[in-house]
């Protein structure tokens, strides 16, 4: 029978080693309770004010139209995410926030903003203008931004990087654009009711295309930048107290910056919406997709740089390392456990490969000096993950590594030659890493 591979030891308890029970309100089941019914009460109070707005049939329409984009948006996300995925409750939550509660502070907000300015200049038309440009950008990216700080500082080991940082914010942004476009498109709808507008001419068509066909990325385009800034606070020492403040902070100020600028588009002109959009909107958007391309790739090769240190001390099989920095031979391994195990089995290897993307991160910032006082604890508490998960996960790599890898034959010229240690797992990838940079491009 297999035993675990030796690993540093717990650290001792600090204090005199007393249990001290937690406070009512210390307990998740509290803050959880609260969170939930925060956000119910936030819908419920969201949903009143929309379909007051646009009426039942307006509301309905709004909400039909809405909702296309949502799951292409949330489906782009998810496999940005697909190296280490968060949980779902964390998705969840940030939908729920943008949807509910941003969405709410941002109606109350800019509507009292809008009606105090229009009050104290005696002018509605540049009230209206200044709330679009200034009031609203700023509202609505720190009510967005919320969700985000929650997860950064209550969920804080599942946001480790820039790539968990843009997801939460994009999902906060999809559902908070969700809501956004059941109000306008509800009351576009109400428009055409009254005045008869149909067709490619009515308002509603309009809004659709500028909406939902033209611009379904803007507001997670905003609040990733929000994101952006986290994520590379979360990659900072906690000693480094000015830049894990500072970099969500000009994170937000960006995002602010850029929504203004979209939102005042159109005083820019007959063509101001247009000029912006090509000019600065696609772009921006292709730039920020390839930033968030490039870094899931750079985590792919964290990875394969980390983890045959615990190939080493026996934690893993040799194959491991290479199958688990290919999204391709991950997918394989899933593949070939639900295929010979079922179901259950793709899972457990899913959350094989999970834990282990999360070892691999861990590692590396303890290697930077990174890592928290807690480094030790969660390492092992990794490791416990991975080693109960072995007899299933293992197998399915080694068949990903030798599939996705196909060892050279002999008269195929220089290379790497095949390497199967003497306890027999037949894989070319680990005898690579010793000469191997992972960070070469």
């Amino acid at each position: 029978m297999a035993t675990s591979p030796p690993v540093p030891t717990y650290p001792p308890s600090p204090g005199d080693g007393a249990l001290r029970h937690p406070h009512w309100w210390q307990h998740s089941w509290v803050r959880y309770g609260a969170l939930s019914t925060l956000l119910a009460l936030s819908g419920l109070v969201i949903l009143a004010l929309v379909r007051r707005q646009t009426g039942t049939e307006g509301f309905l329409v709004g909400l039909g139209l809405a909702v296309l984009p949502v799951p292409w948006l949330i489906a782009a996300f998810r496999w940005l995410d697909r190296v280490e995925p968060g949980p779902w409750r964390n998705l969840v939550f940030s939908f729920a926030w943008g949807a509910c509660a941003a969405a709410l502070i941002a109606i109350v907000a800019n509507s009292f903003a809008t009606r105090w300015i229009a009050t104290a200049t005696a002018d509605p038309a540049s009230a209206d203008t200044l709330g679009a440009t200034v009031i609203a950008p700023i509202v609505e990216e720190s009510a967005k931004a919320a969700a985000v700080l929650l997860v950064f500082l209550f969920r804080r080991r599942d946001f480790t990087g820039i790539v968990d940082g843009v997801v939460i914010a994009g999902i906060t942004a999809t559902g908070f654009a969700f809501t956004e476009n059941i109000l306008y498109l509800g009351t576009a709808f109400g428009t055409d009711q009254l005045s008869g507008g149909r067709g490619i001419a009515s308002v509603t068509a309009a809004t659709f295309f500028v909406r939902i066909v033209m611009s379904p990325f803007a507001h997670p385009l905003f609040t990733v930048l929000t994101g952006i800034g986290f994520g590379i606070a979360a990659l900072s020492a906690e000693r480094q107290h000015a830049r894990r403040f500072l970099l969500p902070v000009g994170g937000l100020l960006l995002a602010m910056s850029m929504h203004a600028f979209w939102n005042g588009s159109a005083t820019f002109g007959e063509y101001g919406f247009f000029t912006v959009y090509a000019a600065f909107m696609v772009p921006a958007f292709g730039l920020l997709t390839w930033l968030a391309i490039w870094t899931r790739q750079r985590e792919l090769r964290i990875v394969r740089a980390e983890l045959p240190a615990y190939v080493l001390a026996g934690w893993l099989g040799p194959a491991e390392p290479f199958a688990l920095g290919s999204m391709r031979a991950r997918r394989m391994a899933r593949d070939y456990a639900r295929h010979h195990h079922g179901r259950p089995a793709a899972r457990e290897v899913a959350r094989y490969e999970g834990y282990a993307t999360s070892l691999a991160f861990l590692r590396q910032r303890g290697r930077k000096g990174k890592a928290g006082a807690d480094f030790v604890v969660r390492e092992r508490e990794l490791l416990d993950e991975l080693w109960r998960r072995r007899a299933v996960a293992r197998p399915a790599l080694e068949y990903a590594s030798r599939t996705a890898e196909p060892v050279r034959p002999a008269h195929a010229g220089p290379g790497p030659t095949p390497h199967r240690p003497a306890y027999g797992y037949p894989t070319t990838a680990y005898a690579q890493y010793a000469q191997y940079n992972p960070y070469r491009s």
